[in-house]
């Protein structure tokens, strides 16, 4: 059984904005979400800005006041964004055997776990809290979404890193187009922008040492050094299409195919001539029918660090062909949001849907000095109107996880 899938709800929680209508607004005029780290002091860290969610009011998402005191930021994070995109989706009367959740996140509840760690040391084991293991864990978040929403069908919680939303997408679409559910709440969340986290990314050299938060993140660029550690959710509802189409629901875009595979090379390090990552670009294309008249947009993975940004260019020429990868819209939203790890393929999902409907390519800002292994087309600094037929998110995680998702214009 292959069945068609289509998008029909976005929610987002992320540093451009709580919202989807507030996220795509800042997003294709280019504001800048990275600033000085203000959730805690940062004076002893190497790294002083981030991608940090402002003004999050759980309430305001319909989150019970208990729930908001003892879950983990990530799952908060996670079921604001999963309502918002129910609520936009109108996906009621759902038969909850039909309804699944697949949101995954690279790390957990990060904060919960510091938090008992401390407790334990000053406390004694006798004072951790009986919701340690419930907060911390990273399916979490997947169940407290699937509880909302009466969801009791397929849930698969995913974990591969910063692939992990992009990820959660791609099998919860196999899974409504092979049949085993109708509607699936996925993506990803993330709230591990912690000083232990930036500490341990921050020693590793992956992180941007700039203390201007408008030259941080500079994806493709040459004076790129690092990503710039930040949080968030990103979370969209897949429906089969002819469910969608019964009930009049708004299709943002189709998904056409998936891609997913490994490098099988190194345990943080992308495989350099990008050849893995490459075959998950042309699986994802393959199923999407690509052709050389379809107008295309990519929205890369594109950390701003100096191994990706080189290989995940010739990934995509080596998909694409030197004279077709020179005709691909790409940008880098990282530019702007940060890169928020496993909720990062959630939310560039939610920018890819909206770039399919409205037309609109986000640009990657700050990119004033272009890499000259970097030479593709990576909408420098300005959204530029597009009439896109087929849109690719790709997403690359530690461990050599490889996922890109394909939209197609409906």
């Amino acid at each position: 059984m292959d069945r068609r899938v289509v998008i029909t709800g976005l929610g987002v929680v992320c540093p451009l904005g709580n919202d989807v209508n507030t996220f795509w607004n800042n997003l294709i005029q280019g504001v800048c979400g990275i600033d000085f780290i203000r959730n805690f002091p940062s004076d002893d860290l190497q790294v002083k800005v981030a991608g940090e969610v402002k003004n999050f009011d759980p309430a305001a998402y319909g989150i019970p006041a208990a729930t908001a005191r003892k879950a983990d930021k990530f799952t908060l994070f996670a079921m604001a964004a999963a309502n918002q995109a129910m609520k936009d989706a109108g996906a009621t009367g759902v038969e909850p055997e039909r309804l699944g959740v697949y949101i995954g996140s690279g790390i957990g509840g990060m904060q919960t776990f510091i938090n008992e760690v401390v407790n334990l040391k000053e406390n004694g084991p006798q004072w951790v809290s009986p919701l340690f293991i419930p907060n911390m864990i990273g399916n979490i978040a997947s169940g407290n979404v699937a509880i909302t929403h009466n969801a009791r069908g397929v849930c698969l919680p995913i974990v591969t890193a910063c692939a992990t939303g992009t990820h959660s997408i791609g099998e919860a679409y196999r899974a409504i187009k092979h049949g085993y559910a109708d509607v699936i709440i996925a993506g990803g969340a993330e709230a591990a922008h912690v000083p232990l986290s930036i500490g341990g990314f921050a020693n590793s050299k992956a992180l941007s040492r700039s203390e201007d938060p408008l030259a941080a993140s500079l994806p493709f660029d040459a004076r790129r050094q690092g990503f710039v550690i930040a949080e968030g959710a990103g979370i969209v509802v897949l429906e089969e299409y002819e469910n969608a189409l019964r009930r009049g629901a708004k299709i943002y875009a189709e998904v056409s195919g998936y891609g997913n595979t490994c490098d099988a090379y190194h345990y943080t390090a992308p495989r350099p001539d990008g050849s893995c990552a490459a075959n998950a670009f042309k699986a994802a294309l393959d199923q999407s029918g690509y052709c050389e008249d379809d107008v295309v947009h990519i929205n890369a993975h594109g950390t701003g660090t100096p191994m990706n940004d080189k290989s995940e260019t010739l990934a995509i020429k080596s998909a694409f062909g030197e004279e077709g990868a020179r005709k691909v819209a790409i940008c880098s939203t990282k530019s702007m949001t940060g890169h928020m790890l496993g909720a990062a393929g959630g939310v560039e999902l939610v920018a890819a849907a909206l770039a399919v409907d409205q037309g609109i390519v986000p640009p990657t800002i700050g990119l004033t000095e272009p890499d000259p292994e970097c030479d593709l087309d990576y909408t420098p600094l300005k959204a530029k109107k597009l009439d896109i037929t087929l849109a690719l998110s790709s997403s690359l995680g530690f461990g050599g996880h490889n996922a890109v998702v394909a939209l197609r214009k409906i």
